[in-house]
């Protein structure tokens, strides 16, 4: 158990930070009435001069008067709203700056100014300062730590103390929104938010209600922590670790809007580190056997999230190959669709939806780029000559396949009716049109077993984030069952037809909806109003 008062938590989030390389300043000495001053008023949120020196140090060859238009633009308010102000300046940071100059006979030249050195992070100017007053308004403020980069205060760390009753993380929590509102100038240039009362630690997005503020349970990815490690101590050197931070800050903040209100999202750690192990999974991929692996991770984890930081991070990885992602289901791939469509920015263009074969071949015939979304009713073979034709045969291709447990099988050949048809399943389908393709799948409940076997089609696990660990997190609640069984009416003439799973396991799933019409009878039969009545009374009675 770790008892911390709050100066001591400070002071241990400090010594934390500095073994991991980074400058401690005290926030009365670099005040513009300080020892040594880095500001001219309470009002400067931006540490000026460590922003214009890490600028020219990241961009030696871009002129002088470049650099300083650059410094001009960052340090400008765009938005009197503070989350399209965030989102403006994300977008500088992953994005750099394209700076337009003067120049002679009608051409001005562009130069990119980037932000943060995000291949080298020893390049960049990493400080944490204690108790940094801000003065905006008539109100007056003093976070107790805050993390600078190029002297842009990128996180904010509000402690309180685990030793009084009356304060704790949520304390904390609400401290931070006070900030938000009182002194909202700091907060544009800010990435995530941090909170602890010395037992327990969260992150959080600019954002996030206090129940997505989250834990961070792993400094490496290897392994969870153990619990003698301080919550906080595993969440700053998980995160803060500069190699890290730089890798969070570019590739797993993103912005979704419903068209009324913004959000930011930041990766959950089983997200991070599960998306950077199927990248690196990829890459060895593409030039062996095609499958990359299979994340698993449980219903309500945030999967098609992950997916979305996957698909954003293979572009940027793996020079824009072409990603196709493939569901089982028209709901689930419009789902998914809309998820990637509000999440653009990240991913740098805008998805498509194939709605027919010839449409994905089109989509296809590109050398580079585009994210397509299809089904896998798409990769039904040719009625005529039961043969699948290739589509593309390019080998910068990355198929992303959905609930991968359910209808991706079937190298092997089945025979089947009087006419000895021989049928295959879709994952022979799929692979007969994107021949060079490599795989990856996503499921909450992957299946092994003899004649389906999700790791079998798409390579060995590569991070699993099983119920236990997502309860554990809170990610998701716990599941009680208990079986309550409300017999069947059956009529003594219904026979069940054992044969039809057999002939629609490779169906896509509004298709089998066309075929029960045997089944139909018996769901009649099980909505019964008879039976309903019967069900409502025993879960009055039983609970």
């Amino acid at each position: 158990m770790f008892n911390y008062l709050e100066s001591d938590l400070e002071e241990a989030t400090l010594e934390w930070l500095a073994e991991m390389d980074f400058s401690i300043l005290a926030g009365p000495d670099i005040a513009h009435e300080g020892v040594y001053p880095e500001r001219d008023s309470y009002r400067d949120v931006v540490l000026t001069e460590r922003l214009r020196d890490a600028l020219f140090r990241i961009n030696p060859n871009v002129p002088k008067e470049a650099i300083e238009l650059a410094v001009q633009k960052i340090e400008a308010n765009e938005s009197p709203n503070l989350v399209i102000n965030n989102q403006k300046f994300h977008r500088m940071v992953t994005d750099g700056l394209d700076i337009e100059l003067q120049g002679k006979d009608g051409y001005n030249p562009t130069e990119k100014v980037w932000l943060f050195d995000f291949e080298n992070s020893t390049n960049n100017d990493f400080v944490a300062v204690n108790q940094f007053t801000v003065i905006e308004g008539n109100q007056n403020k003093r976070p107790d730590v805050l993390v600078f980069v190029n002297g842009l205060p990128l996180v904010v760390i509000e402690l309180k103390n685990a030793t009084n009753e009356n304060t704790g993380i949520s304390e904390g929590y609400n401290q931070l929104q006070t900030y938000k509102q009182t002194i909202p100038s700091l907060f544009r240039y800010n990435a995530f938010l941090i909170t602890s009362d010395g037992i327990n630690a969260r992150i959080g997005s600019l954002t996030a209600n206090e129940e997505r503020f989250m834990k961070w349970r792993t400094i490496d990815g290897l392994e969870l922590a153990p619990t003698s490690l301080s919550q906080l101590e595993v969440l700053l050197k998980g995160v803060l670790e500069p190699t890290r931070f730089m890798d969070i800050i570019r590739n797993f903040i993103l912005f979704q809007t419903d068209g009324e209100n913004t959000y930011k999202i930041l990766a959950a750690y089983h997200q991070f580190h599960a998306v950077n192990k199927a990248v690196e999974k990829a890459n060895i991929a593409v030039q062996g056997d095609k499958r990359i692996g299979v994340i698993w991770h449980t219903q309500g984890s945030g999967k098609s999230l992950s997916m979305v930081f996957y698909a954003g991070k293979l572009i940027q990885a793996m020079n824009n190959p072409t990603i196709v992602v493939l569901t089982d289901r028209n709901d689930l791939d419009d789902q998914l669709f809309n998820t990637f469509s509000i999440s653009g920015d990240i991913l740098r263009q805008t998805p498509s939806q194939a709605n027919s074969r010839d449409e994905l071949r089109k989509l296809l015939s590109v050398e580079s780029g585009g994210i397509i979304f299809t089904t896998l009713q798409k990769f039904a073979p040719d009625e005529d000559t039961g043969v699948m034709p290739c589509l593309t045969n390019r080998s910068n291709v990355i198929v992303m396949a959905d609930e991968a447990h359910r209808s991706q099988y079937g190298f092997g050949a089945t025979v089947r009716g009087n006419e000895a048809e021989t049928k295959y399943g879709f994952a022979k389908y799929v692979r007969d049109a994107l021949p060079n393709a490599s795989f990856i799948g996503f499921t909450g409940t992957p299946v092994e077993a003899t004649d389906k076997n999700t790791p079998a089609v798409f390579g060995d696990y590569i991070d699993i984030y099983d119920m236990t660990q997502a309860v554990e997190d809170g990610a998701t609640v716990k599941i009680f069952y208990e079986s309550r069984i409300i017999p069947l009416d059956l009529p003594s003439d219904l026979t069940l037809d054992d044969e039809y799973e057999e002939i629609t396991e490779d169906q896509e799933l509004a298709v089998k909806e066309k075929l029960k019409s045997k089944w139909s009878r018996l769901e009649a039969l099980a909505g019964a109003e008879s039976r309903v009545k019967r069900l409502a009374e025993d879960v009055v009675k039983h609970y």
